[in-house]
């Protein structure tokens, strides 16, 4: 039997039923073109309060071309073949390996923590677990960069704790949302045969979340390398060091030739973590 829906009204004559379809319902229609309305108003008065001369980006793609074929073009190759620059790029991996690990490592146990069906304790370890977690995100990876370069000094060291911070914040939030979707079945069942808090996230949670988590690993290890290769600017090793000190003597060919090593890199980066994110898809 047919179930007359709110937007259909029926008129029955005879035999035969007419139907009008309404796409917008009053009040409904009204709130959503309300919303509309408010969201463009809003738009415009933020374009002119923080007067964005929209005219001149018509001509923008434009003066972009000048500058690029002018200022960066040829790209000074020779510099970037110099044997201290590969080592630059071998830190800058490096610094993302360790910076993704290490931030990997902490998250495992922060999503544990911050998970509410599973922390330990939800009166204590679970805000306290959410408000690193969430302390770590909303810190900018090159903010961390400035404070540990100010505490330790120029290197390497503040670089892998500033990419450190930065996963810790990235991957245990993604953790903490899969563990709170898991079947509760297995969980109970180990707590009702007596099973301690690591015993319940190691047989009941961590088999159900192995996959997950190894997709979300791949992925922050993706995002980590794409910040190392900046973080540099603020003096924390890397080619981000050498990508300063020439936008400092406005040496744009070889600025252009640095740009166009980390862009191949990443590039590089992201068809390897596809790869391997298509194969753990395919493990499910």
């Amino acid at each position: 039997m047919h179930t007359p829906k709110p937007s259909e009204d029926f008129s029955a004559q005879g035999d035969n039923v007419h139907r009008e379809w309404h796409r917008f319902k009053y009040p409904g229609s009204l709130i959503k073109y309300s919303i509309f309305l408010g969201l463009l108003l809003f738009l415009s008065y933020s374009v002119h309060y923080l007067n964005i001369p929209l005219e001149r980006m018509l001509g923008m793609l434009g003066r972009l071309g000048d500058v690029l074929s002018n200022r960066y073009y040829p790209p000074d190759l020779e510099y970037i073949a110099d044997i201290d620059y590969f080592g630059a790029i071998i830190e800058t991996i490096q610094m993302a390996y360790l910076g993704a690990l290490f931030g990997l490592t902490i998250s495992i146990f922060l999503g544990w923590f911050s998970a509410y069906n599973v922390s330990p304790s939800r009166v204590f370890i679970y805000p306290a677990a959410r408000l690193l977690a969430m302390g770590c995100r909303s810190v900018h990876e090159i903010i961390w960069a400035i404070l540990f370069v100010t505490i330790l000094g120029f290197g390497m060291l503040p670089g892998v704790l500033a990419l450190t911070m930065f996963s810790i914040g990235f991957a245990g939030k993604l953790f903490a949302e899969e563990i709170e979707s898991i079947d509760m079945g297995q969980v109970e069942a180990i707590r009702a045969m007596g099973g301690s808090h690591l015993q319940v996230f190691v047989f009941g949670v961590f088999p159900q979340v192995r996959v997950a988590f190894t997709g979300i690993a791949i992925y922050t290890w993706d995002v980590a390398f794409r910040a190392a290769t900046v973080v540099g600017f603020v003096g924390a090793g890397g080619m981000g060091w050498y990508l300063k000190r020439n936008v400092q003597q406005i040496e744009t060919e070889r600025t252009a030739a640095i740009l166009i090593t980390i862009i191949i890199l990443v590039v590089i980066s992201e068809f390897i973590s596809a790869w391997a994110r298509t194969r753990v898809s395919k493990a499910k």
